[in-house]
């Protein structure tokens, strides 16, 4: 209310000046019309034209002064309810009060722990990914089975012939633990490959991507509306480079989808470097924590 009457009476005070010199004009119109009729007089009446030219100077001298200082009234009045406006912040509700002060906290806690789960998935996407390799090496080291379907079929077969071969035993005897190596490798792959955690890696990704932007920026949305003002200092710089950490790991991953190497290790190397720095965050947050349940209330 205190705001819309300082503007209403600055408009008031504004047009009362134009009045002012609205009236100045009519009358000095008027002055120059009636001295225009008695132009047959002019002559005679020379002297007091000259007589009272100057009191009329003069009282255009005082209107111009009353209207300038209307003007300055009138600008000081919209200076005061500009300040008015900004003093009277705006009534954010949950999301000033402690309800909304605490959103910030709780999902970066939450996310740095869904930070971890996902970089776990993209581990196990990798291992699955290049288990293949490693069983094709493990495989090259067997020896020939001549016919044997596996290490123990040959193995026994090589000790019931007659002659026995000791060094083909031997051999076999060694390539047994490298075949249950094998076969371990390969029900670890079967069972990643029933998780999928390709795709899952993927999905949870993008949403820890976009939920880390969003929660990134709310936190300083968030104390604006509260203290009117941002505090840098650690916990804001490094939830800015977090959130360059995120981008730079989303870049990586079409060139990832063809193949590059070189994306891969900048995407694992973003991730992991933003997990750290993640947890560092953490604790640099946790004096704000407290800071927030102390000077907020519920809700």
């Amino acid at each position: 209310m205190r705001f819309q009457a300082l503007h209403i009476l600055a408009l008031v005070t504004t047009a009362s000046a134009f009045t002012v010199q609205h009236s100045t004009i009519l009358s000095t119109t008027a002055t120059r019309a009636g001295s225009t009729i008695n132009m047959s007089h002019f002559s005679n009446e020379r002297g007091d034209e000259m007589s009272e030219s100057m009191p009329t100077s003069s009282s255009n001298w005082g209107k111009a002064s009353s209207i300038a200082s209307a003007l300055s009234t009138s600008a000081l009045l919209w200076s005061a309810s500009a300040q008015n406006a900004l003093a009277d912040s705006p009534d954010w509700g949950l999301f000033e009060g402690r309800t909304g002060s605490l959103l910030h906290p709780i999902m970066m806690f939450l996310m740095l722990g869904y930070s971890i789960w996902t970089a776990l998935l993209g581990f196990n996407w990798r291992r699955q990914r290049t288990m293949g390799d490693e069983i094709s090496a493990l495989k090259k080291t067997l020896p020939d089975l001549q016919g044997a379907k596996t290490v123990a079929e040959a193995l026994s077969a090589a000790k019931s012939a007659d002659p026995v071969d000791t060094a083909r035993v031997n051999t076999l005897q060694a390539a047994v633990d490298v075949e249950r190596e094998v076969e371990a490798l390969q029900k670890e792959r079967k069972a990643l490959a029933a998780a999928n955690p390709r795709d899952q890696h993927f999905a949870q990704g993008a949403l820890l991507a976009f939920l880390g932007t969003a929660f990134a920026i709310e936190g300083p949305l968030n104390t604006y509306a509260r203290a009117g003002k941002l505090f840098p200092g650690p916990h804001l710089y490094a939830g800015a480079g977090l959130v360059v950490l995120w981008a730079l790991a989303a870049a990586c991953v079409p060139a990832m989808q063809k193949g590059s190497d070189t994306a891969r290790s900048v995407h694992i190397g973003a991730n992991v470097a933003g997990i750290g720095l993640f947890a560092w965050q953490v604790t640099t947050g946790l004096p704000i924590l407290f800071k927030v349940i102390e000077f907020t209330k519920w809700p």
